[in-house]
């Protein structure tokens, strides 16, 4: 049998490498996984067994949530809602300092929620926030690191669909417990980015707030807002009330999202091609980035890399502080030019057990998981939800990143507080029994 080290140096040399010459994510991971499969057994065996392990991988009744959770994210992008959101968010937020950039903040916390995608989120409101904030005279760069900071809020507040990946790899974690665990931590993450836009707006105090709308204004506002939160109440509230399971609830968001969008008269028969091809392009980029990372757990597993890992930790230290530590900073780094479903995918069964050992949940560990990729996500040089926000407000990276990082230090101690606060994502689970 070919030894773990050489595997090792296999998989992650050949990963590092594919990466750097711009190979898609799914073949970087794909192809050094199939040549250690091939070297572990002879060529036949080895490529029945990568098929094998791609199939069983998405043969999985809980995986078809993710399709149905983007189905249902296009639709409402397609269908106006994040305008609705927009405008709720204002209403809301309006007489508070710098209120465009705590209405971006809070309407991507909204956004997020319901689309479950960072991405998403700061594409459709910063195409519709950054024209009001430029002629608002806020500085341009700031504004699409406040976009570009609190779009990941959607990645902890459900229907998340990074949780329901690492609730696959964690070997079947409650869905539902990980989904009311994000709440506390996904709101904290709006709030931290607001009390950066308040900071911003004591040195800029000609950014006052708007003067009140008028009761008038704002019910009708919240009335033609509260059809498109109702999705949350009837997707997420039926997940977690036991009504049904995780992947009948997104069936049922799409039905949902689709006819609020007919009603809207936002999204017609004509534009159903387009909204499925859209959904399928994205969904299919998933489950083949699932599928292949099987293969990789499969082979790691198979040279007993996890454990070998684990006993090197407990080789180095016993202290359960400088091993979390140690785990947070492997997943920022990594999390940077890795997508975060692949970065799940590989280090869930790696990290997951280590964790465990040390007395930590499975749904903390993943919550934390979540947060170290969200903060990734953002981070530059090379994070998509950092391009997608400079693309959408016509600027480069530079400025932008330079705006960014008073945010990333301010989610990075809120990130120590997640780890070492446990509670914060375990009591609103504990409190409904479903830990």
């Amino acid at each position: 049998m070919i030894d773990p080290g050489t595997i090792s140096a296999i998989l992650i040399g050949g990963l590092v490498l594919l990466l750097a010459v711009g190979a898609p994510v799914s073949i970087s991971i794909g192809l050094p996984s199939a040549l250690c499969m091939l070297l572990i057994v002879d060529f036949d065996r080895g490529a029945i067994t990568a098929a094998q392990q791609m199939v069983g991988g998405v043969d999985s009744f809980a995986l078809l949530a993710i399709p149905f959770f983007v189905l249902a994210g296009v639709i409402m992008n397609t269908g106006g809602i994040a305008e609705r959101l927009i405008n709720l968010a204002r209403v809301l937020v309006g007489r508070t300092p710098a209120p465009l950039v705590q209405t971006n903040v809070i309407a991507n916390a909204i956004f997020g929620s319901v689309s479950g995608s960072a991405v998403a989120a700061a594409a459709a409101v910063g195409s519709t926030m950054s024209p009001m904030q430029r002629r608002s005279g806020y500085d341009r760069a700031f504004s699409a690191a406040a976009n570009i900071a609190s779009a990941p809020a959607g990645m902890l507040i459900p229907p998340s669909n990074t949780l329901i990946v690492y609730s696959l790899a964690a070997g079947g974690t409650s869905i539902g417990a990980l989904f009311v665990a994000g709440y506390v931590p996904g709101i904290l993450w709006a709030l931290a980015c607001a009390a950066v836009g308040f900071a911003y707006a004591r040195r800029h105090p000609e950014l006052r707030g708007e003067p009140w709308p008028g009761s008038s204004v704002f019910l009708g506002t919240l009335w033609r807002a509260v059809p498109s939160l109702g999705l949350i109440v009837v997707a997420i509230g039926g997940i977690v009330a036991g009504f049904f399971t995780p992947t009948e609830g997104s069936a049922v968001a799409v039905v949902y999202a689709l006819l609020l969008s007919f009603l809207y008269r936002t999204v017609g028969v004509q534009d159903l091609p387009r909204i499925l091809f859209d959904a399928a392009r994205t969904s299919a980029i998933v489950i083949f980035l699932i599928a292949v990372s099987t293969i990789m757990s499969y082979v790691m597993t198979y040279a007993r890399l996890p454990q070998l890992i684990a006993e090197s930790l407990f080789g180095w230290t016993d202290s359960k502080v400088v091993v979390l530590l140690i785990m947070m900073l492997v997943l920022l780094l990594i999390g940077i030019p890795l997508d975060p479903t692949p970065a799940i995918l590989i280090f869930t069964p790696i990290f997951l057990p280590i964790a465990v050992s040390y007395g930590i949940d499975p749904v903390h560990f993943g919550i934390v998981m979540v947060f170290n990729l969200s903060i990734a996500v953002i981070s530059p040089p090379s994070a998509p939800v950092l391009f997608v926000g400079a693309q959408v407000a016509k600027i480069k990276l530079e400025p932008v990143i330079v705006k960014l990082v008073p945010f990333l230090l301010v989610l990075i101690a809120l990130l120590f507080i997640i780890v070492f606060v446990p509670q914060l994502s375990l009591w609103l689970p504990g409190l409904m029994g479903l830990l």
